[in-house]
């Protein structure tokens, strides 16, 4: 994976997205059995609230947060709470984690907590917030972070002040919300599959968000090499007719999806370093997480699938499947044609920040945005270290604009 070009704070790489964005999202059949980690979110695991044995319908509360920095757990079919047990998880590694397993009965019986909020125009925005967390989303970037613990500290920010009617006006702070579509992390493109065909999905949620902390205006970021996916969230926007939401179309650029790096491509606010974006009036979150607040609220339907990039040179047929969540990863891997004879590791992420699985008997999670079966075609060997010859091509790439240059002289002088 070769960088093409160099640009100011990041890279541009070889995105390797076209095989999986050639057809359609497709929905993987459910499986007999689904494994749930408990501590599938970024934070602390969820505890059960359901027994071994006891029955269980989708959408169904089964483990509930053990504090702020946890999320809800449903299930994602109906049937048995067949154990809770340890089981391999993907975001350990595959170390084991203790898992809920359910064995699915197939006749997907929706429970009845699992319904709409057709009031949410008019809700309380803390009854909002709290409904949503109700719902277990958590942030679809990979980062997993609870949403509802997000929203209820951005909401604790005192709002400076209100718009200008010039959206563009520097001087006016104002609690902004800004949703991520800046998929930067090369393989991965199931956000930009959710783009282009649940747009009107994505602009929902950014109302709903809007609501739920009280935020003056939204801006929906996404990458220039996604042009399928600008225009239909630009007809998306067209037909809600909401003067708050606008659309953002910046530089293909890796690391542009990093929260603060996004915050400043953005904005041109600089989040302190020992600080959050709330601390320069922005809330973020990822375009899958507001899609997943939509579909809760709107439909009533809790965070039970996901769309997951199943990739590389060596699965058969790349493309991009909506998945139960907890869903065996080689349930996914030969819903694309199984493995070809060329695949010699296996990811869950992209090349970049990836996680590196010692086999498919793994889970699909919340946080699993995507499951690249690589082969040598798709891992570059890395190059043998060279000495420094301050060049200042590390500084020009380099995201957080650091002088890695100064900062090695600096620790070669203290050795």
């Amino acid at each position: 994976m070769l960088a093409q070009t160099t640009h100011r704070g990041g890279l541009r790489l070889d995105a390797h997205k076209d095989r999986s964005t050639r057809e359609p999202i497709r929905t993987l059949a459910t499986p007999a059995r689904v494994v749930l980690p408990l501590d599938q979110h970024a934070g602390l695991p969820a505890e059960p609230v359901l027994a071994v044995g006891a029955r269980v319908l989708l959408g169904e509360p089964i483990a509930k947060p053990s504090g702020e920095l946890s999320a809800w757990l449903h299930s994602p079919v109906s049937g048995t709470l067949q154990a809770l047990q340890l089981c391999p998880a993907p975001h350990k590694g595959g170390a084991p984690t203790l898992s809920m397993v359910i064995e699915n009965d197939f006749l997907d019986e929706r429970h009845p907590s699992a319904a709409p909020l057709a009031q949410w125009h008019t809700t309380d925005p803390a009854l909002l917030r709290d409904h949503i967390a109700r719902g277990g989303i958590v942030g679809l970037g990979g980062a997993a972070f609870p949403t509802g613990a997000k929203l209820s500290r951005a909401a604790a920010e005192k709002v400076v002040s209100p718009p200008s009617a010039d959206d563009t006006a520097k001087n006016d702070r104002v609690r902004t919300l800004l949703l991520n579509g800046a998929e930067c992390e090369p393989y991965i493109s199931c956000d930009e599959m959710l783009m282009r065909e649940h747009a009107e999905t994505i602009v929902k949620g950014a109302q709903i968000l809007l609501r739920a902390i009280d935020a003056a205006r939204c801006v929906i970021a996404i990458e220039d090499d996604a042009p399928e996916a600008e225009r239909a969230l630009r007809a998306a926007l067209e037909s809600a007719k909401d003067k708050r939401v606008h659309l953002r179309v910046i530089p293909s650029v890796y690391p542009a999806g990093g929260e603060r790096q996004l915050i400043a491509a953005v904005f041109g606010r600089e989040v302190p370093f020992d600080g959050l974006p709330a601390d320069v009036d922005v809330l973020c979150q990822n375009v899958a997480t507001a899609a997943a607040i939509a579909r809760w609220i709107i439909e009533g339907e809790p965070l039970v699938r996901r769309i997951v990039s199943v990739t590389g040179d060596g699965v058969t047929d790349a493309r991009n499947l909506e998945v139960r969540i907890g869903t065996p990863i080689s349930a996914v891997i030969a819903g694309c044609g199984g493995y070809t004879a060329r695949v010699s590791r296996l990811i869950m992420g992209g090349t970049m920040m990836g996680v590196s699985l010692p086999h498919d008997d793994l889970p699909i999670v919340k946080a699993t945005n995507c499951v690249l079966a690589a082969s040598e075609l798709d891992l570059q060997q890395r190059s043998p270290e060279m000495p420094c010859i301050r060049c200042g091509n590390c500084s020009e790439v380099c995201p957080a604009f650091l002088l890695p240059q100064q900062l090695h002289c600096t620790c070669e002088s203290r050795t």
